[in-house]
Order: C-alpha cells, then sequence, then structure tokens
C-alpha cells in the first residue's frame, strides 16, 4: 500500500476522534468528570479544528498520489468515501445538537449515498470513476459550511450576526444537488454500457 492510501485510511481512522471531541455526552456523565465539562463547553471548538484538519489532508493525499504517481484504483474509491464518511459524521453529530435541520443533512447525506453506490457498481465492473470539478467545489462549500456552524455554536461565536453559516450551508445543498446530478449524467452512458 502507497503513502497516499495510507493518508486516506488515516483520514478514515481519525473520524472517531473528531466524534469525541463533539459535546455530546449525557449530562450525568459530563457532571462526573472535568475533561467532559471542559468538552462541553469548548467541545465545538476542538471539533471545528480538527475536522478542519482533517479535511485538509484530503488535499495532501491527492498531492502526494499525483507528484509520485501513485494514483490508484483503490485511492480513486477510498479518497471521496473518507471525504464523504467525515461530512456524515458531522451531519449527523450536528442534528443530534440542533446545530442543523435534518432535511438538509438528509438531502447531503443522501446524495452521499447515491453517488458511492453508483462508484461501487463502476467498480465492480473495473470501471473507477473520478470525481469531478463540481465534487470537488461541492466538498470545499461542505466544509467551510460545517465548519462555520461548528463555531457560531460554540462559547465564542464569531460570524453570528451576519449569518456566514447559514449562507454556506445553503450554498453547500445547492452545490451538493447540482454535482450530484452532474456526476449521474456525466457517468449515465459509460455504465449502462457496461450494465
Amino acid at each position: 500500500m502507497n503513502l497516499a492510501n495510507k493518508i486516506t485510511i488515516a483520514r478514515i481512522l481519525l473520524i472517531p476522534v473528531f466524534i469525541l471531541f463533539f459535546p455530546i455526552y449525557p449530562e450525568w456523565l459530563v457532571q462526573q468528570s472535568g475533561v467532559l465539562q471542559h468538552l462541553d463547553h469548548y467541545g465545538l471548538l476542538y471539533a471545528a479544528a480538527f475536522f478542519l484538519l482533517v479535511a485538509a489532508t484530503d488535499k495532501l493525499d491527492g498531492h502526494i498520489a499525483r507528484k509520485y504517481n501513485q494514483i490508484t484504483n483503490l485511492g480513486k474509491l477510498l479518497d471521496p468515501l473518507a471525504d464523504k464518511l467525515l461530512i456524515s459524521a458531522a451531519l449527523i453529530l450536528m442534528v443530534g445538537s440542533d446545530i442543523i435541520y435534518s432535511w438538509i443533512a438528509l438531502i447531503i447525506i443522501g446524495r452521499e449515498i447515491i453517488i458511492t453506490a453508483i462508484r461501487v457498481i463502476a467498480a465492480s465492473k473495473g470501471i473507477a470513476l473520478q470525481a469531478d470539478g463540481f465534487g470537488k467545489i461541492k466538498m470545499v462549500f461542505q466544509v467551510a459550511a460545517i465548519a462555520a456552524l461548528l463555531m457560531n455554536h460554540g462559547p465564542f461565536p464569531l460570524l453570528k450576526t451576519l449569518q456566514i453559516d447559514q449562507l454556506l450551508i445553503y450554498i453547500a445543498l445547492v452545490l451538493t444537488v447540482y454535482s450530484g446530478y452532474n456526476y449521474i449524467r456525466k457517468n449515465y452512458s459509460m455504465l449502462k454500457l457496461h450494465m
């Protein structure tokens, strides 16, 4: 296994650490631990910082894969899967904490499940479908929106009055739907050929 794929797998393995930072612990447990009390107060800031760190490593594994010619079919499958798992984990936690509407999370996660299913079906037929430009732009807006939402619901909201977090999540939602449609449209004929 090459370095780029190891970084991608590390990104997947870091998702539970992001979840641990999130202040989702029951009140009775929080009262019994100074660490959990600290996380209950500052956890969203830590979660936002760690989320950005894990999301940023997406560029690192892609850069290494291209620079050292380590692009593999496994990497093409795992790299977007790591992104989808991170985004989905964040959205589910945010719905549970009333930071985001459930219908927004449902649309974004639903799109990711559909596209992942298409990739898996294509991979089973020996076809490796790569992400397109709209998918990458969508990912940037999803990461920015989630980070902004997490920071605005923490102890020191920075962008609350401007509601930049709300604007970003709606832009991310539109891009998510459009990029999903575009991905299916672009790859439909290739998939139909191999069915």
